[in-house]
């Protein structure tokens, strides 16, 4: 039974789920402000619902303090490495288009996938190069947040030191690229390492953040998110 559970697991690392527009009630009328995140399983928010998203959540929080935001555009896919997700924008952004808001959360898929770490370094440049040409003041609407450590869930338990030093060795480039292009690194991975404490952090299939974890992200940086944005 054991074994079934774990297979379940990693099928759903690696399913097909996406969303690229998102239905988002709350939009308003005449929105002023566009969003797009880019990411893998963590940005489209696998196993909790569309409006427990990060994203989604983020975008709200900015509609009460008065900015009127669209829904965001989201480019991502559960399973998505880097590569997968450098496809997914020249498919989807072929089109120029410009945002007042650009995220970027990648990696957990490059490291799960055994891939190098030097192919995510080359690979997040080309990101973080596209990110910008698609921001409308450049870097300074941009900004990146670390890769969740879910060596800290049921699923990864097993494994957790030898996740978490994985995980912290890809952070570790992908904020010092972040700094390469002066684009603020959120680190949200301490949030995700209570969750050893904490199961409500965790979603049903026992290894995605649940939509209160995606909250305290939020939290900690929709101050810094907002100051990005003209009044």
């Amino acid at each position: 039974m054991k074994k079934i559970y774990f297979l379940f697991l990693s099928l759903i690392l690696f399913s097909c789920s996406s969303t690229l527009d998102v239905q988002d009630n709350q939009e308003p009328e005449d929105p002023q402000y566009s969003y797009l995140a880019l990411g893998d399983s963590y940005t489209i928010g696998e196993s909790v619902k569309e409006t427990d998203r990060w994203p989604v959540k983020l975008a709200e929080q900015l509609r009460s303090r008065d900015y009127k935001m669209a829904a965001p555009k989201i480019i991502a896919k559960t399973g998505w490495t880097t590569e997968d997700l450098l496809r997914g924008m020249e498919n989807e952004l072929n089109i120029q288009r410009d945002f007042d808001l650009v995220s970027i959360l990648i990696g957990v898929n490059n490291q799960y996938q055994g891939k190098p770490v030097t192919e995510y370094e080359e690979d997040l440049r080309t990101i973080f190069r596209k990110a910008v040409n698609h921001s409308k003041t450049m870097e300074k609407g941009v900004f990146a947040v670390s890769i969740p450590d879910y060596g800290y869930t049921p699923f990864g338990a097993a494994n957790q030191e030898k996740i978490s030093a994985e995980i912290d060795r890809f952070n570790e480039v992908f904020k010092r690229i972040a700094d390469e292009f002066d684009v603020p690194f959120y680190n949200i991975t301490p949030i995700s390492r209570d969750a050893v404490n904490n199961p409500d952090l965790i979603a049903s299939d026992g290894l995605h953040p649940s939509g209160l974890m995606y909250q305290f992200w939020v939290d900690k940086f929709v101050n810094e998110v907002a100051a990005k944005l003209p009044q």
